[in-house]
């Protein structure tokens, strides 16, 4: 599907605000309700907008720390792999795992209260999954940048 200038716009303005009514998507975007409410549904149709969220202040539910965990396999087979990949999506404190390329095979956002509750999910979950080789932890100090909207 091609995005026109509308689509565009109406889609930084659902990334921004997804609450806000078809009236109100309408008004900005100089378009009547019910054209509004069918490029919404032709965008969810197409799987452009895949699923609408609640964004959730992490530092407000005690997972301010923030953790980014390099991590190696003993090997690439694709056993390795998926079973490391099947084990680690079940962990709720891991927010979110990138396969990358370079020095390590994947890297891991992790959310959790402090120190201590990381060394306890480093020592009692993560290191316990098989096939991993090693770790490296680096922990943000700050966040410069946090968004979810894609711009276009």
């Amino acid at each position: 599907m091609t995005l026109d200038a509308i689509d565009k716009k109406l889609l930084i303005l659902l990334q921004t605000d997804s609450k806000k009514t078809t009236k109100e998507l309408s008004l900005k975007l100089n378009l009547s309700v019910t054209a509004v409410y069918e490029r919404i549904k032709k965008l969810e149709r197409e799987g452009i907008i895949s699923k609408y969220v609640a964004l959730v202040d992490k530092s407000k539910v005690e997972r301010g720390f923030v953790v980014f965990c390099h991590l190696k396999l003993v090997q690439h087979t694709k056993e390795f792999l998926t079973r490391f990949e099947n084990e680690v999506v079940q962990l709720q404190e891991v927010l979110e795992c990138h396969h990358v390329s370079g020095d390590y095979d994947y890297i891991l956002k992790v959310l959790v209260k402090d120190m201590e509750a990381y060394r306890e999910f480093l020592v009692t979950k993560l290191t316990t999954l098989q096939h991993i080789g090693s770790t490296q932890s680096t922990f943000m100090i700050s966040e410069v940048k946090n968004t979810t909207v894609i711009g276009f």
